[in-house]
Protein backbone atom coordinates (compact mmCIF):
# COMPACT_ATOMS: atom_id res chain seq x y z
CA UNK A 1 0.00 0.00 0.00
CA UNK A 2 1.39 3.50 -0.98
CA UNK A 3 2.19 5.66 1.79
CA UNK A 4 1.54 9.47 1.49
CA UNK A 5 4.56 11.54 1.99
CA UNK A 6 2.94 14.91 3.80
CA UNK A 7 6.10 17.22 3.60
CA UNK A 8 5.72 16.68 -0.63
CA UNK A 9 1.86 17.53 -0.08
CA UNK A 10 2.54 20.82 1.94
CA UNK A 11 4.54 21.96 -1.18
CA UNK A 12 2.15 20.61 -3.51
CA UNK A 13 -0.37 22.63 -1.56
CA UNK A 14 1.89 25.91 -1.07
CA UNK A 15 2.41 26.11 -4.70
CA UNK A 16 -1.18 25.33 -5.68
CA UNK A 17 -2.08 28.23 -3.47
CA UNK A 18 0.02 30.85 -4.62
CA UNK A 19 -0.09 29.47 -7.97
CA UNK A 20 3.59 30.24 -8.70
CA UNK A 21 6.39 28.00 -8.04
CA UNK A 22 8.29 31.10 -7.51
CA UNK A 23 6.17 32.53 -4.89
CA UNK A 24 5.95 29.37 -3.45
CA UNK A 25 9.39 28.65 -2.96
CA UNK A 26 10.01 32.41 -1.43
CA UNK A 27 7.45 31.50 1.25
CA UNK A 28 8.94 27.81 2.23
CA UNK A 29 12.21 29.39 1.77
CA UNK A 30 13.61 26.77 -0.55
CA UNK A 31 14.74 27.34 -4.10
CA UNK A 32 13.03 27.02 -7.00
CA UNK A 33 14.23 24.19 -8.62
CA UNK A 34 14.68 22.26 -5.04
CA UNK A 35 10.23 22.70 -5.00
CA UNK A 36 10.17 21.59 -8.25
CA UNK A 37 11.23 17.86 -7.55
CA UNK A 38 9.82 17.92 -4.62
CA UNK A 39 6.60 18.66 -6.74
CA UNK A 40 7.35 15.80 -9.36
CA UNK A 41 8.30 13.30 -6.74
CA UNK A 42 4.64 13.74 -5.53
CA UNK A 43 3.13 13.43 -9.14
CA UNK A 44 5.35 10.49 -9.47
CA UNK A 45 3.58 8.95 -6.13
CA UNK A 46 0.12 9.79 -7.41
CA UNK A 47 0.50 8.67 -10.82
CA UNK A 48 -1.19 11.70 -11.99
CA UNK A 49 0.07 14.99 -13.31
CA UNK A 50 -1.19 17.59 -10.84
CA UNK A 51 -0.46 20.94 -13.09
CA UNK A 52 -0.14 21.91 -16.54
CA UNK A 53 1.75 24.97 -17.66
CA UNK A 54 -0.02 27.45 -19.22
CA UNK A 55 1.99 30.23 -20.47
CA UNK A 56 4.23 31.33 -17.14
CA UNK A 57 1.28 30.19 -15.27
CA UNK A 58 0.76 26.63 -13.51
CA UNK A 59 -2.87 25.43 -13.77
CA UNK A 60 -4.02 23.12 -11.61
CA UNK A 61 -5.58 19.63 -13.45
CA UNK A 62 -8.29 17.64 -12.49
CA UNK A 63 -6.43 15.38 -10.31
CA UNK A 64 -4.27 18.11 -9.09
CA UNK A 65 -7.83 20.31 -8.12
CA UNK A 66 -8.60 16.69 -6.47
CA UNK A 67 -5.38 16.71 -4.71
CA UNK A 68 -5.50 19.80 -3.48
CA UNK A 69 -9.48 19.38 -1.90
CA UNK A 70 -8.03 17.08 0.20
CA UNK A 71 -4.83 19.25 0.89
CA UNK A 72 -7.34 21.46 1.65
CA UNK A 73 -9.05 18.95 4.56
CA UNK A 74 -5.67 17.54 5.60
CA UNK A 75 -4.37 20.78 6.79
CA UNK A 76 -7.92 22.14 7.84
CA UNK A 77 -7.96 18.49 10.05
CA UNK A 78 -4.32 19.30 11.40
CA UNK A 79 -6.04 23.15 12.79
CA UNK A 80 -9.15 21.63 14.00
CA UNK A 81 -7.25 18.96 16.21
CA UNK A 82 -5.40 21.77 17.09
CA UNK A 83 -8.71 23.91 18.28
CA UNK A 84 -10.50 21.11 19.16
CA UNK A 85 -7.95 20.49 21.92
CA UNK A 86 -7.23 23.79 23.42
CA UNK A 87 -11.36 24.22 23.67
CA UNK A 88 -12.69 25.70 20.36
CA UNK A 89 -13.80 22.55 17.63
CA UNK A 90 -14.02 23.41 14.42
CA UNK A 91 -16.78 21.66 12.12
CA UNK A 92 -15.18 19.76 9.29
CA UNK A 93 -17.07 21.08 6.09
CA UNK A 94 -17.52 19.56 2.74
CA UNK A 95 -17.48 22.65 -0.32
CA UNK A 96 -19.48 22.20 -3.35
CA UNK A 97 -19.11 25.32 -6.00
CA UNK A 98 -21.87 26.13 -7.86
CA UNK A 99 -22.27 28.58 -11.24
CA UNK A 100 -25.53 29.80 -12.09
CA UNK A 101 -26.43 31.64 -15.22
CA UNK A 102 -27.30 35.33 -13.85
CA UNK A 103 -30.47 35.47 -15.64
CA UNK A 104 -31.80 32.31 -14.10
CA UNK A 105 -34.76 32.18 -11.53
CA UNK A 106 -33.10 32.28 -8.30
CA UNK A 107 -36.40 29.82 -7.51
CA UNK A 108 -35.04 27.56 -9.22
CA UNK A 109 -31.48 27.39 -7.74
CA UNK A 110 -32.86 27.28 -4.09
CA UNK A 111 -35.17 24.56 -5.17
CA UNK A 112 -32.06 22.40 -6.45
CA UNK A 113 -29.47 23.42 -3.45
CA UNK A 114 -32.39 22.83 -1.22
CA UNK A 115 -31.40 19.60 0.16
CA UNK A 116 -28.21 21.03 1.24
CA UNK A 117 -28.98 24.28 2.17
CA UNK A 118 -28.66 24.55 6.37
CA UNK A 119 -26.06 21.59 6.46
CA UNK A 120 -23.34 22.09 9.08
CA UNK A 121 -21.12 19.80 7.27
CA UNK A 122 -21.34 21.15 3.76
CA UNK A 123 -20.59 24.79 2.50
CA UNK A 124 -22.14 25.89 -0.73
CA UNK A 125 -20.45 28.53 -3.06
CA UNK A 126 -23.09 30.18 -5.47
CA UNK A 127 -21.31 32.38 -8.43
CA UNK A 128 -23.47 34.07 -11.04
CA UNK A 129 -21.76 34.78 -14.26
CA UNK A 130 -22.23 34.70 -18.08
CA UNK A 131 -22.35 31.17 -19.72
CA UNK A 132 -19.24 31.51 -21.24
CA UNK A 133 -17.27 32.65 -18.11
CA UNK A 134 -19.21 29.55 -15.82
CA UNK A 135 -18.40 27.12 -18.53
CA UNK A 136 -14.64 28.10 -18.68
CA UNK A 137 -14.34 28.02 -14.77
CA UNK A 138 -16.13 24.74 -15.13
CA UNK A 139 -13.48 23.54 -17.24
CA UNK A 140 -10.44 24.93 -15.02
CA UNK A 141 -12.35 22.91 -12.33
CA UNK A 142 -13.02 25.99 -10.53
CA UNK A 143 -16.61 25.00 -9.85
CA UNK A 144 -18.48 21.49 -9.84
CA UNK A 145 -21.48 22.36 -11.75
CA UNK A 146 -23.56 24.68 -13.36
CA UNK A 147 -27.10 25.51 -13.41
CA UNK A 148 -28.96 27.08 -16.26
CA UNK A 149 -31.65 27.11 -18.69
CA UNK A 150 -29.68 25.88 -21.82
CA UNK A 151 -27.53 23.13 -22.47
CA UNK A 152 -23.83 23.67 -23.28
CA UNK A 153 -22.22 22.42 -26.32
CA UNK A 154 -20.47 19.32 -26.42
CA UNK A 155 -17.37 18.28 -28.17
CA UNK A 156 -14.47 16.42 -27.83
CA UNK A 157 -12.50 19.59 -26.10
CA UNK A 158 -14.74 20.23 -23.52
CA UNK A 159 -16.81 17.06 -22.55
CA UNK A 160 -19.65 18.40 -20.75
CA UNK A 161 -22.97 16.52 -19.68
CA UNK A 162 -26.22 18.48 -19.79
CA UNK A 163 -28.21 16.82 -17.01
CA UNK A 164 -32.24 17.68 -17.80
CA UNK A 165 -33.34 18.86 -14.42
CA UNK A 166 -36.90 20.07 -15.17
CA UNK A 167 -39.16 21.54 -17.94
CA UNK A 168 -41.59 24.10 -17.24
CA UNK A 169 -44.38 25.71 -18.79
CA UNK A 170 -43.88 29.01 -19.20
CA UNK A 171 -46.86 31.53 -18.92
CA UNK A 172 -48.32 34.93 -19.33
CA UNK A 173 -49.11 36.31 -15.63
CA UNK A 174 -50.83 39.66 -14.65
CA UNK A 175 -51.58 41.68 -11.71
CA UNK A 176 -55.34 40.91 -10.61
CA UNK A 177 -58.03 43.21 -12.34
CA UNK A 178 -61.72 44.09 -11.08
CA UNK A 179 -63.01 41.69 -13.85
CA UNK A 180 -61.06 39.01 -15.36
CA UNK A 181 -61.65 38.27 -18.58
CA UNK A 182 -60.51 34.82 -20.35
CA UNK A 183 -57.24 36.13 -21.84
CA UNK A 184 -57.22 34.96 -25.89
CA UNK A 185 -53.54 33.99 -27.10
CA UNK A 186 -52.32 35.41 -28.95
CA UNK A 187 -55.07 37.78 -30.13
CA UNK A 188 -55.13 39.88 -26.93
CA UNK A 189 -52.02 40.83 -27.52
CA UNK A 190 -52.61 43.15 -30.17
CA UNK A 191 -53.27 45.46 -27.38
CA UNK A 192 -52.23 44.41 -24.29
CA UNK A 193 -49.03 45.41 -23.39
CA UNK A 194 -45.98 42.97 -22.49
CA UNK A 195 -42.40 42.52 -20.60
CA UNK A 196 -40.66 39.85 -22.13
CA UNK A 197 -37.07 38.49 -21.36
CA UNK A 198 -34.16 39.72 -23.46
CA UNK A 199 -33.73 38.66 -26.98
CA UNK A 200 -31.39 35.92 -26.10
CA UNK A 201 -33.36 33.64 -23.92
CA UNK A 202 -34.90 30.79 -25.45
CA UNK A 203 -38.25 31.20 -24.31
CA UNK A 204 -38.69 34.57 -26.00
CA UNK A 205 -37.51 33.16 -29.25
CA UNK A 206 -40.04 30.66 -28.85
CA UNK A 207 -42.85 33.27 -27.98
CA UNK A 208 -41.56 35.75 -31.01
CA UNK A 209 -42.25 32.79 -33.41
CA UNK A 210 -45.72 32.06 -32.17
CA UNK A 211 -46.49 35.79 -32.42
CA UNK A 212 -44.64 35.96 -36.07
CA UNK A 213 -46.63 32.44 -37.59
CA UNK A 214 -49.92 34.67 -35.80
CA UNK A 215 -48.79 38.08 -37.55
CA UNK A 216 -48.74 39.91 -34.66
CA UNK A 217 -46.50 42.66 -33.65
CA UNK A 218 -46.50 42.95 -29.85
CA UNK A 219 -46.37 46.36 -27.66
CA UNK A 220 -43.56 45.82 -25.52
CA UNK A 221 -42.94 47.85 -22.40
CA UNK A 222 -39.60 46.09 -21.93
CA UNK A 223 -37.37 43.52 -22.34
CA UNK A 224 -35.47 42.03 -19.82
CA UNK A 225 -32.46 39.74 -19.25
CA UNK A 226 -32.42 39.77 -15.03
CA UNK A 227 -35.45 37.19 -14.55
CA UNK A 228 -35.56 38.86 -10.61
CA UNK A 229 -35.87 42.20 -11.96
CA UNK A 230 -38.82 40.80 -14.30
CA UNK A 231 -40.33 39.38 -11.69
CA UNK A 232 -40.39 42.69 -10.00
CA UNK A 233 -41.66 44.08 -12.87
CA UNK A 234 -44.37 41.80 -13.45
CA UNK A 235 -45.60 42.86 -9.41
CA UNK A 236 -45.79 46.65 -10.50
CA UNK A 237 -47.02 47.03 -14.15
CA UNK A 238 -50.10 46.91 -16.00
CA UNK A 239 -50.13 44.44 -19.14
CA UNK A 240 -48.94 40.74 -18.74
CA UNK A 241 -45.57 39.29 -18.92
CA UNK A 242 -44.06 36.28 -20.30
CA UNK A 243 -42.10 34.19 -17.58
CA UNK A 244 -42.17 30.61 -16.11
CA UNK A 245 -44.43 30.23 -13.11
CA UNK A 246 -41.80 28.87 -11.05
CA UNK A 247 -40.21 32.53 -11.26
CA UNK A 248 -43.26 34.50 -9.83
CA UNK A 249 -44.70 31.10 -7.47
CA UNK A 250 -44.31 33.49 -4.17
CA UNK A 251 -46.71 36.00 -5.97
CA UNK A 252 -49.02 33.96 -7.12
CA UNK A 253 -49.30 32.11 -4.19
CA UNK A 254 -50.12 35.27 -2.59
CA UNK A 255 -52.67 36.51 -5.24
CA UNK A 256 -50.36 39.58 -5.94
CA UNK A 257 -50.05 37.54 -10.06
CA UNK A 258 -52.52 35.53 -11.33
CA UNK A 259 -51.70 33.53 -14.06
CA UNK A 260 -53.65 34.49 -17.44
CA UNK A 261 -52.43 31.79 -19.72
CA UNK A 262 -50.32 29.24 -20.48
CA UNK A 263 -48.64 29.69 -23.63
CA UNK A 264 -49.16 26.46 -26.12
CA UNK A 265 -45.97 24.31 -27.04
CA UNK A 266 -43.45 27.14 -24.89
CA UNK A 267 -41.32 25.40 -22.29
CA UNK A 268 -38.25 26.21 -20.70
CA UNK A 269 -35.75 23.62 -19.50
CA UNK A 270 -33.60 23.62 -17.16
CA UNK A 271 -30.21 21.64 -16.55
CA UNK A 272 -27.28 21.28 -14.26
CA UNK A 273 -23.96 21.20 -16.33
CA UNK A 274 -21.28 19.07 -15.53
CA UNK A 275 -17.78 18.17 -16.47
CA UNK A 276 -16.90 14.34 -17.48
CA UNK A 277 -14.39 14.17 -14.64
CA UNK A 278 -13.18 11.17 -12.80
CA UNK A 279 -13.57 12.39 -9.45
CA UNK A 280 -16.81 14.40 -9.27
CA UNK A 281 -17.57 16.07 -6.45
CA UNK A 282 -19.33 13.25 -4.43
CA UNK A 283 -22.26 15.92 -3.46
CA UNK A 284 -23.66 16.27 -6.40
CA UNK A 285 -24.47 12.66 -5.95
CA UNK A 286 -26.87 14.00 -3.33
CA UNK A 287 -28.63 16.90 -5.87
CA UNK A 288 -28.70 15.22 -9.42
CA UNK A 289 -31.00 11.67 -8.39
CA UNK A 290 -33.11 13.86 -6.04
CA UNK A 291 -33.66 16.25 -9.13
CA UNK A 292 -35.19 13.25 -11.28
CA UNK A 293 -31.76 13.71 -13.71
CA UNK A 294 -31.81 12.63 -17.17
CA UNK A 295 -29.40 12.67 -19.56
CA UNK A 296 -29.74 14.57 -22.32
CA UNK A 297 -28.52 13.46 -26.21
CA UNK A 298 -27.11 16.35 -27.21
CA UNK A 299 -23.92 16.54 -28.87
Amino acid sequence: MKSLNFNHLRYFWAVAHEGSLTRAAERLNLSQSALSVQIQKLEYQMGHALFDRVGKRLVLTEAGQITLDYADTVFQAGDELMSTLDGRPLANRQVLRVGALTTLSRNFQLEFLNPLVGRADVELIVRSGTIRDLLAQLEAHAIDVILSNSAAPRDARAPFRNHLLNEQPVSLVGRPRSEEMPFRFPDDLRSEPVLLPSLESDIRIGFDRLLDLAGIRPIILAEVDDMAMLRLLARERDGVTLVPPIVVRDELESGALVERCRIPQLTESFYAITLNRRFPNQLLHELLPKAGVQHDPIS
